[in-house]
């Protein structure tokens, strides 16, 4: 076991090897973290709670196909994507377990979800009038999205009591799931929590057959954490999985999945009263070391962690100074040693001591943005190795 290991490892080493000679940039998402977090997250529910992974934008940029792999391996038997087109890439890899799209049908669009197996989410009576036109007597099963706050997406309360007044337009439609969204779990002081909550429940007593008998499903990722009121029949994970932490302002109960490292290029020597960078928003004050690596906005990295974010370099943070430009950052490395930071060094932008949500922060958004801007482009400028401990590609 020890000899397999020790061949797994080299064989990444010689896949990130060859990715930093291509590009001098690569993300390694480890898929056995993705796994544990299903398995984590799962294990606070009772007994009977299913938990679905939400997968929609190429799973929060870490690839869908290799991430629902992983999680079918650990038993997970419910995804949901944005659109048809992310349900139609994915529904073949899935064998017998459901995938909900979460924007339902366009117009025309309603047999592509017969033909493939997927099963659309209805938002609004249009969408359930023309679903039912095509799998009305069927047992094509749809699911059902009531707005009880989030004024996104969703039936209105005008909605429901049309359903209510009408339950003719539910007649035989298979609804296996009614659902919402929660505005504010993030916040567990909030109200509007316990607002939300309140109305589903008023909802769903208002639905008539057959979702009436239906599964619910209320909490998403962190709503998952505001207790088994919310959980109903199922629980919707996302970030979570991909190590975002549900719970800001607390330690984060996830495993870190993922790891963007980048090669350094250049060293430049600098000193007052040079600048740094577009704009010259950095001013040399001493004399010094500029490090520049070959990653940038093109590559997903927000331009607005210029002058704001932090790197690694071993064990060692360094700012990042200058703004981002679309190939390449700039970072201060005068404090390190020169052997430390020269070219051909490996620089940690996420992970290896740098958290996802720390990087939000400093951004000033979410760790949601900064999982999908890194996802990979069509150019392949970011590749990705996906790792796991059995096994990696």
């Amino acid at each position: 076991m020890t000899c397999l290991r020790e061949a797994e490892a080299a064989s990444l080493r010689r896949r990130q090897a060859d990715a930093a000679e291509r590009r001098g940039a690569w993300l390694t998402i480890n898929l056995t973290a993705i796994q544990e977090n299903y398995r984590r997250l799962r294990g606070r529910l009772a007994s009977g709670v299913r938990l679905a992974a939400v997968v929609k934008a190429d799973a929060y940029g870490l690839g869908a196909a290799r991430v629902a792999e992983a999680l079918i391996a650990a038993d997970c038997q419910d995804f949901l994507v944005a659109t048809l087109d992310e349900g139609m890439s994915l529904k073949p890899l899935l064998g017998q377990a459901r995938l909900f799209v979460l924007n339902g049908p366009m117009p025309g669009t309603e047999r592509r979800f017969l033909e493939r197996g997927l099963i659309p989410v209805l938002n609004h009576l249009d969408q359930i009038a023309s679903w039912a036109m095509v799998a009305r007597g069927g047992d094509a099963p749809a699911a059902l999205h009531i707005d009880t706050g989030m004024c996104r997406l969703g039936l209105a309360s005008e909605d429901l009591a049309v359903l209510a007044a009408e339950p003719a337009r539910l007649d035989g439609l298979a609804i296996a799931l009614v659902m919402s969204h929660l505005a504010s779990a993030e916040d567990r002081a909030s109200p509007q929590n316990r607002e939300q909550l309140e109305r589903f429940r008023a909802a769903s007593a208002l639905l008539p057959k057959p979702a009436a008998a239906a599964a619910r499903s209320l909490a998403n990722s962190s709503g998952l954490f505001l207790g088994p009121d919310f959980h109903f029949d199922m629980v919707r994970a996302g970030a979570a999985l991909y190590g975002v932490n549900p719970l800001p302002g607390q330690p984060n109960p996830m495993s870190e999945c993922l790891r963007l490292q980048a090669k350094i290029l250049q060293v430049q020597r600098v000193d007052s009263p040079m600048s740094v960078g577009y704009g010259a928003t950095h001013r040399v004050t001493r004399k010094g070391r500029i490090a520049t690596i070959a990653v940038g906005y093109a590559d997903g990295i927000l331009r607005a962690l210029s002058n704001r974010a932090s790197a690694m370099i071993g064990a060692k943070p360094v700012p990042v100074v200058g703004r981002i430009s679309m190939d390449l950052m700039t970072l201060d490395v005068t404090d390190l040693d020169p052997a430390e930071a020269a070219p051909g060094a490996v620089v940690d932008l996420i992970g290896g001591g740098i958290a996802l949500d720390q990087i939000a922060a400093a951004a000033g958004t979410i760790g949601y943005e900064i999982l999908t801007a890194l996802a990979e482009r069509k150019s392949g400028r970011l590749p990705r190795v996906h790792v796991t401990e059995g096994a990696d590609r």
